[in-house]
């Protein structure tokens, strides 16, 4: 059943409405008993009155009616929803794309759809769970271990106190803390064996399991767990990461220890002379080499005599030669 968002009693709250008034109280004193309005109270008991016998079995008088109006007039021809409809399962495409086809608005085709109960297409049929047990107690063990924030009280989503006063009564010292839940389920007794540490007192694994399995065996329940009698295998090795050069090794009488040179060491063999520390400065590029470089000749300065003539520009010998023809 869904209530009305505005509904001021539920179905229980109706049906107790009802047969107050029904064992005799007034309209007005079982309003305001139930604290509705007297209208409230006038409408359900009219309805109660108007219902048949299985409707009043199943209290299907007292659920809420639809607000939609007996008649409208822009309601969409039945044709035209049909057409939506068929449209809808024959594409599957959504209100916004029917509207190409069918020319009506998508607000529209969305309505039709909501309806007639095609908004959302039908889910895909789930695969059944599968479901496992083994036949034996002891033959399968789950281990698990789980972590938990430690607290001493509710916290704001259950008390909706958010302030720092609802923190202030906390030690100091406890207030950050997880604690540890090392839990072994038999799979076909469903058995448990938990225990809760803090970080501080996490036990070890073995001694964990060496509780667990003596927990277990005094409830008839052997676990065959096999980890003694069946030895591991034997691993590849693994190969190593820097691999050994692939020159053949020297004899140990030619192996050299410390600084002393090999036994069969010729007249090249020997110290090198010191390199030198710093490097030799080069050379700039705008000095060179004296065999490199363009020898200068001294330049003596001409000074014209008083018979030779001076260079003249071009026009003046022009217009020297008209003068002479004239």
């Amino acid at each position: 059943m869904i209530l009305h968002g505005d509904a001021k009693l539920g179905l229980a709250g109706r049906f107790a409405l009802v047969q107050v008034i029904e064992g005799g109280m007034s309209l007005q004193a079982a309003a305001a008993a139930c604290n509705v309005s007297p209208a409230t109270a006038c409408r359900w008991w009219h309805r109660w009155c108007e219902a048949g016998e299985a409707e009043r079995r199943s209290l299907a008088c007292l659920h809420d009616r639809s607000s939609r109006p007996k008649r409208m007039p822009r309601l969409l021809p039945a044709a035209a929803q049909r057409r939506i409809c068929t449209a809808r399962r024959r594409t599957g495409w959504g209100p916004r794309l029917l509207t190409l086809q069918v020319g009506h608005p998508h607000s529209t085709i969305s309505k039709v759809l909501r309806r007639h109960g095609l908004s959302r297409p039908p889910r895909p049929a789930r695969e059944p769970e599968r479901r496992y047990e083994w036949p034996c107690p002891g033959d399968l063990l789950h281990m698990d271990v789980a972590r938990y924030a430690r607290f001493q009280r509710p916290g704001h989503a259950v008390t909706g106190d958010r302030s720092r006063r609802s923190r202030q009564w906390m030690d100091p010292g406890t207030r950050v803390g997880y604690d540890y839940a090392h839990a072994i389920v038999d799979d076909h007794s469903r058995l448990a064996y938990v225990e809760l540490l803090d970080d501080e007192r996490a036990p070890t694994v073995t001694a964990f399991l060496d509780r667990a399995l003596a927990f277990f065996a005094e409830r008839g329940i052997v676990a065959r767990l096999g980890l003694h009698q069946q030895p591991l295998a034997a691993r590849a090795p693994r190969r190593p990461r820097h691999p050994p050069p692939a020159d053949p090794p020297l004899p140990p009488a030619d192996e050299r220890q410390g600084r002393t040179l090999p036994p069969d060491d010729g007249p090249r063999v020997g110290l090198r002379p010191a390199l030198p520390l710093a490097s030799t400065p080069g050379r700039r590029p705008a000095t060179l080499a004296r065999l490199l470089q363009r020898a200068q000749t001294a330049q003596l300065a001409r000074r014209p005599t008083a018979d030779q003539t001076r260079s003249q520009p071009l026009w003046a010998g022009h217009l020297a030669s008209s003068c002479a023809r004239g």
